[in-house]
């Protein structure tokens, strides 16, 4: 049944990788748009879209700060924002007929996991070091501390998976459900389903964003506590 659902991609290429890049870089034109007339004239009476950006990244800031301290929550504003902008409109860009939403494709969300993996254990280097970062993995207990440390690399690799799986379930049952849906009742049921789906694209990019904080935390503020 999926193979026959019509995308506007398809008309191009019928490779899947080809598809997913294609609507890749849909989902990323779309949010420069959107930044470029967010940010084209600043107003101190805010219009519409500088307005719903404001509201966005105070709203973040608001959560990130419980997390992670306001310092540090505007430090890396802009990489919890822009994964949270991107993910939630490559969400949002599947529920409309003929698209397909990125997000679906476990490359990508494996993709965005790596990236985060990756600037964390970064940011947590920086700030402490190689060797203090990494000694705190063994914990304080001298003779499980071989123990501790594998325990801890494999619990810091198994976030990949969960960041990327967890996105990538979600969407792509999403989509299976809005399928299925718009087959069998496609005149009566599509508006509670587009209701649905539409949160569920707001929730995922929220859950991706702030569990971003949460491993920024744990990386730069652990050695602290």
């Amino acid at each position: 049944m999926l193979d026959r659902v019509f995308s506007i991609a398809g008309l191009i290429s019928h490779d899947k990788a080809f598809e997913i890049g294609f609507y890749t870089v849909l989902v990323a034109v779309i949010a420069l748009v959107l930044a470029k007339m967010a940010t084209r004239s600043l107003q101190i009476v805010p219009g519409t879209t500088q307005n719903v950006f404001e509201a966005l990244l105070g709203g973040i800031l608001d959560l990130a700060k419980e997390v992670i301290g306001e310092e540090k929550a505007r430090k890396y504003l802009p990489l919890t924002a822009t994964l949270a902008i991107f993910i939630c409109l490559a969400n949002l860009i599947g529920i409309v007929p003929g698209f397909e939403a990125p997000t679906s494709n476990l490359n990508f969300t494996l993709t965005l996991a790596i990236v985060v993996f990756v600037y964390y254990n970064f940011e947590g280097i920086r700030t402490f070091g190689v060797v203090k970062y990494f000694a705190h993995f063994a914990g304080h207990i001298i003779w499980l501390a071989p123990i501790m440390f594998v325990i801890e690399i494999i619990s810091h690799c198994s976030r990949i998976v969960s960041l990327s799986f967890r996105l990538f379930g979600n969407i792509k049952g999403d989509d299976m459900f809005l399928i299925v849906m718009l087959f069998l009742a496609p005149w009566f049921a599509p508006l509670p389903a587009f209701l649905i789906l539409t949160f569920m694209a707001f929730l995922q990019a929220f859950i991706f964003m702030i569990l971003t904080y949460v491993f920024l935390s744990a990386a730069v503020l652990e050695q602290e506590h």
